[in-house]
């Protein structure tokens, strides 16, 4: 059982003797099952507070560098101001850079800046390119880590992504609007497609669909990056085009500009799934004109996305891949506080 603990201090924490502990540490036998776990136990529970020493006092500033349309932005925002500020024993600080729409050369150049300047951690949320992923590997060149939230880079060496497993969401998504939806076609809204994320979520959204309602028709409106001029156009045209669209799958954010189009042409939604609880959906929610949304808590995306650093400047993890959050469903009558 390797470990860097003298053995009367896993004896103080595990309460058992040294001769007990010295036992199983050396394999000696003739000790419960229950009794090896108690000093696991134990020797984890001194490695966590060895790295809350280690970390106690020390400020770690990370960058938050995001692609996204400002309500996301400020909920994003929002939720790591706040679990910085619980989250001891470090001092932890986010400097944010955010941009609704940024191109690939833009985008580089500004990690370059973060980079040059120095951080402890950048975590990102950009389209997976190649360009993009050669500015992760930059990055990790100069021994900065990058954890990715909402979409992430797999094919690049960040060192975890942090979110909800999209593809799930987009299933989920298929799943209320196929059991909903007698007839019709559904409207799928995207903010680009040159977002994994988004492109996951409509993947699993078109293979459900197509598995268990076939009969159902999809329509893709792409390329409205979130705001609300642009998404509307799209949608406009998508009506005129399609007669019988009478729900919405809204991957890429507007909603209020769909609804608006709906309105403004007499078309009805009998379901509309969208995802993320932002200001405007908090109130479209309340309104009733959102079915459903999709969500998963940012705070818990924050605090996965401190603890991934930290580990990593202990240089202890953490495993390359997905720390996945919990996806709930969100009606008009269970909207979280």
């Amino acid at each position: 059982m390797a470990h860097d603990h003298l053995i009367k201090d896993i004896a103080f924490q595990a309460g058992l003797s040294t001769a007990t502990v010295d036992r199983v540490i050396n394999g000696r036998g003739g000790v419960r099952r229950q009794t090896m776990s108690r000093v696991q136990a134990a020797i984890e529970e001194l490695k966590q507070q060895e790295q809350a020493q280690a970390h106690a006092g020390r400020t770690y500033v990370f960058d938050v560098i995001m692609e996204t349309p400002d309500r996301f932005s400020t909920a994003v925002r929002h939720a790591f101001e706040q679990e910085a500020a619980i989250s001891p024993p470090a001092v932890l600080r986010a400097r944010f850079h955010f941009s609704e729409r940024i191109e690939d050369a833009a985008l580089v150049k500004l990690i370059a800046r973060v980079r040059n300047r120095g951080s402890h951690g950048v975590v990102l949320k950009a389209a997976d390119t190649p360009v993009v992923n050669q500015a992760v590997a930059d990055l990790a060149q100069a021994g900065i880590p990058v954890v990715t939230i909402a979409t992430d880079l797999p094919g690049s060496v960040r060192i975890a992504y942090a979110g909800a497993d999209n593809l799930a969401a987009g299933e989920t998504a298929a799943y209320l609007i196929g059991a909903t939806l007698a007839e019709g076609a559904v409207l799928v809204t995207l903010s680009s497609s040159r977002f994994r994320g988004e492109e996951e979520r409509i993947e699993g959204f078109r293979r459900l669909l197509g598995q268990r309602w076939p009969h159902l028709h999809i329509v893709e409106a792409s390329e409205g990056y979130g705001k609300d001029a642009m998404t509307g156009a799209l949608v406009r045209a998508a009506l005129l085009d399609h007669p019988g669209i009478n729900a919405v799958y809204s991957i890429g954010g507007g909603n209020r500009s769909i609804l608006d189009t709906f309105d403004a042409l007499g078309r009805h939604i009998a379901c509309f799934v969208a995802h993320d609880l932002d200001e405007d959906n908090r109130h479209l929610l309340a309104a009733e004109r959102l079915n459903f949304v999709l969500w998963h808590d940012l705070r818990r995306d924050a605090g996965s996305v401190f603890r991934a650093f930290l580990d990593w400047h202990k240089k202890i993890g953490p495993a390359k891949g997905p720390i996945l959050s919990k996806l709930d469903v969100v009606t008009p009558f269970n909207v979280p506080v």
